[in-house]
């Protein structure tokens, strides 16, 4: 194409640096040429290394929005502005990927969605997970059934001490929570995916602060400050479907368990299961026998969806978004996904909080 897509990134921070920035540089169809932050040396950093020699900075992201050459916005702040972020790039005439997760409530996600309707442009949440090699095979082959139907999954997002102590991470005001929102939520999107199952019928969740005031708490990160660790440090949520299907979630940034698991599924359907522990195994039955079956990634193989390449997942994940603009294409990550997403997280938390369960549809 003659004209390359115009970017505007708001928010330079760590998720911007690590994900976003590198994913955009690889798109040849697309440049950075705005950049904003509250803190403006991050942003100027950012257009240093990413942008177009014009490239601006900005420090109040509704002066970057008024620039009508700018195309696709990537929301990459703290939960807490997700939302409002969004809805404004979206009505000032962008295509937005916002970073996961969508929003810290559900009224705030469920606006987003009502904001990409009404504008007509595109919104996807950034569940880059989806886009790894073994997730995608997986969902491959729940697309033809291998499984069957899937009326029992877990959704895997524990760490052992793995608590972020940088950024807002710690802050529930900024946040919204802690790893349930920061990692469970990951988990729980393949989840949905893999069962493309989107109708909770009934939530019950419980949450913890066990761990967050320990002085040497053996932190990967390094240690962290008690006083500002104001989130659980892990969570739990039973979840049932309109179906019967039922997902057992699991999150935690600090949890004293040997055999932690991040961002990956169990998943049990009437034909066979399925589980990311580890390398991907598919278990069945053949012939009288049980038989594992475990697909090798060494060698590279056709991608899930046209056009996705080939890459690391936050590459293949940013390729899908900008092939969806560019061929005016349905975008694969669907904002009314993440609402549920964030429906049943909230769901949790509120279980959590009045020690009942939350009934979904129930008006």
């Amino acid at each position: 194409m003659d004209k390359k897509l115009k970017v505007g990134i708001i928010g330079c921070g760590g998720i911007a640096n690590g994900k976003h920035m590198p994913a955009i540089q690889k798109i040849p169809e697309a440049e950075m040429v705005a950049f904003c932050d509250i803190i403006v040396e991050r942003a100027e950093k950012a257009k240093e290394e990413y942008g177009t020699p014009d490239a601006k900075v900005y420090e109040d992201y509704k002066e970057l929005l008024k620039d009508e050459s700018i195309d696709v916005v990537h929301v990459c702040t703290p939960n807490r502005s997700h939302a409002f972020i969004t809805i404004d790039s979206l009505e000032a005439g962008k295509h937005v990927m916002c970073e996961k997760p969508m929003a810290k409530t559900s009224a705030e996600a469920k606006a987003m969605c009502e904001a990409a309707k009404r504008t007509g442009k595109k919104l996807t949440i950034g569940y880059q997970q989806r886009w790894r090699a073994d997730m995608m095979y997986l969902k491959e082959r729940c697309e033809e059934g291998f499984l069957g139907e899937i009326y029992f999954a877990k959704a895997h997002a524990t760490r052992r001490r793995a608590v972020p102590t940088w950024g807002v991470f710690l802050n529930e005001y900024e946040q919204g929570g802690g790893p349930l929102i920061d990692i469970g939520t990951h988990a729980l999107d393949l989840t949905l995916y893999m069962m493309d199952n989107y109708k909770p019928k009934m939530v019950v969740g419980t949450t913890f602060k066990k761990l967050g005031n320990e002085k040497r708490p053996a932190n990967a990160w390094g240690d962290w400050d008690p006083e500002k660790f104001t989130v659980e440090d892990s969570a739990f949520g039973f979840i049932v479907m309109e179906n019967g299907a039922t997902i057992q979630l699991e999150s935690s940034w600090a949890l004293n368990i040997a055999d932690p698991h991040e961002a990956t599924v169990t998943l049990c359907g009437d034909k066979a299961g399925a589980d990311a522990l580890g390398d991907l195994r598919f278990n069945y039955v053949k012939n009288g026998r049980q038989v594992i079956e475990k697909p090798s990634f060494d060698a590279g193989g056709a991608a899930f969806f046209e056009g996705a390449g080939s890459g690391k997942p936050h590459e293949i994940e940013a390729r899908v978004f900008y092939n969806a603009i560019l061929n005016d294409t349905p975008v694969v990550t669907k904002p009314e996904q993440a609402l549920v997403v964030t429906q049943i997280l909230e769901a949790i938390y509120e279980s959590a909080k009045t020690g009942t369960p939350v009934y979904f549809n129930e008006d």
